[in-house]
């Protein structure tokens, strides 16, 4: 079988410690793999390339299309823009994979019986980074969710189900309070649940969901979420499960993968033959599986486990009376390889299933685009006062259109607002038309016209519309 170009970046700190372990095991189990080595990270940083990675670089990923990275250093200050997010971005990695896996008796743990399954959006959400100061006292990070990303994830979630024999799937939001973008991801989540009758499917409110995650992680198999509550919960389940450490994780695109440990590059532990590759090894074993070398991904998975049970640690991992034998980076490689075609005893063996490379499941439906209507406009303002003379000069300058309210971060202050409520620099006037009608752009230009004319600052404006007769917005707290 013709070998399987990929591309290899060695990273910073650890990074080349473990990354040589890894395709040491991989080498010796007779991975069908070509490497093409690439640089990045802090030296290209440094060089003075603030993505941290250089053009040529890109060319290898765009003719392998599988990145195995090792993590890297990003130099504080300086602008520096994180790798990972640049990746992501650039070669459309939708989907982040994280199995949380706990290997009682050998790694401490509470919850001896967890296995799950983090999948996290990798897109969109607040990691779209789009952020504003708007005045002095106020900045704004924007939270964009879109129907398509939000499908894509939670197909790609259900299939991964499918194809892993996995049993449930959840998924987390916080759509109590983020009713649009949330409950976007919610709605698609329920609406794509039904294709697959055999799974069961569940939704909680991400608190409590995350509460009953730390608390009873068996309750949960395969979980998908947005951006940022994957992000942090991901990291959460993994030291559940008993160390950050021991993850590994697949960032999975329609063309592109790239597949890493979830820890940094822990500088302060680098060219000492300590670090533990655990991470970055489980996530070349998700690597191989993606390319369709699920023989060889099951092969080393299980002399892995295998190690772990006869108690060869390395230091992070390492408990008197549990451990046997505490190894360097080095040597955690080489008993492993020493134990190619063993399996574990304890351990639940690795089983992988034959197939085609894993290609992101990124087909969304397809929708007719509702009927879009503009009944209002918000206009943001930067101004220092009280509500009720912001209301006064507001009112004057409405025109054909009317004041509905005023609101100072997100609550309702004019008309009628408690004298308690804090405000600040930052103001949102909401205007609608006197008749309920639909709100033209000529009407909202002439509304920022003689808001100028006034001498207030305007900063931004939102346009409110209905889709298909449904608001397309939120009311401020109290309106």
């Amino acid at each position: 079988m013709a070998n399987t170009p990929i591309t290899v970046a060695h990273g910073d700190g650890i990074g080349p410690e473990i990354m040589e372990a890894t395709l040491h095991i991989l080498k010796e189990a007779g991975a069908r793999i070509d490497i093409e080595t690439i640089e990045i990270g802090e030296k290209v940083y440094l060089r003075g390339n603030s993505a941290g990675i250089d053009p040529s670089s890109w060319d290898s990923l765009r003719r392998t299309k599988v990145f195995l990275k090792a993590p890297i250093t990003t130099p504080q200050g300086g602008g520096f823009k994180s790798l990972n997010v640049t990746t992501r971005k650039t070669l459309g990695l939708y989907a982040n994979v994280r199995p949380c896996v706990a290997y009682h008796p050998y790694v401490d743990t509470l919850h001896p019986k967890m296995d799950v399954v983090i999948v996290r959006e990798n897109e969109e959400d607040l990691y779209a980074g789009i952020e504003h100061q708007q005045t002095a006292q106020v900045m704004q990070c924007l939270k964009l969710i879109s129907r398509a990303g939000c499908e894509r994830i939670v197909r790609y979630a259900f299939e991964y189900a499918v194809r892993n024999n996995r049993k449930k799937v959840t998924c987390f939001t916080k759509d109590n309070i983020m009713k649009l973008t949330d409950g976007l991801f919610h709605k698609a989540f329920d609406e794509i649940a039904t294709e697959y009758p055999a799974l069961e499917n569940e939704h909680w409110i991400v608190d409590i969901g995350a509460a009953k995650l730390a608390d009873s992680p068996n309750a949960f198999d395969v979980i998908v979420m947005p951006n940022l509550y994957g992000d942090i919960l991901s990291d959460v389940a993994a030291q559940i499960a008993g160390s950050v450490g021991l993850a590994g994780s697949a960032n999975i695109g329609s063309n592109y993968a790239m597949f890493e440990a979830i820890h940094g590059s822990a500088p302060r532990r680098a060219g000492q033959n300590l670090a533990n590759p655990s991470g970055l090894f489980l996530g070349s074993v998700m690597m191989l599986v993606h390319i369709g070398q699920a023989d060889i991904a099951q092969l080393v998975h299980n002399a892995w486990l295998r190690t772990i049970e006869d108690g060869i640690h390395t230091y992070d991992i390492f408990a008197e009376g549990v451990s046997k034998e505490k190894v360097g980076t080095r040597e955690f490689a080489q008993a492993i390889v020493a134990r190619l075609g063993q399996k574990p005893q304890i351990l639940k063996e690795a089983a992988y299933q034959e197939g085609p490379p894993q290609s992101g499941a990124g087909v969304t439906s397809s929708k007719a685009a509702p009927k879009k209507d503009t009944v209002g406009v918000d206009v943001f303002l930067d101004w220092q006062g009280q509500p009720n003379d912001l209301g006064a000069m507001m009112e004057k300058v409405a025109g054909d259109l009317q004041l509905i309210t005023i609101s100072s971060r997100g609550v309702k202050v004019y008309p009628g607002g408690n004298p308690e409520t804090m405000t600040g620099d930052h103001w949102i006037c909401r205007y609608a038309d006197k008749d309920g009608k639909p709100v033209s752009h000529a009407q909202i230009i002439g509304l920022l016209g003689r808001v100028a004319d006034a001498g207030l600052d305007f900063i931004k404006t939102e346009n409110l519309c209905n889709f298909d007769g449904k608001a397309g917005y939120t009311l401020s707290q109290g309106q």
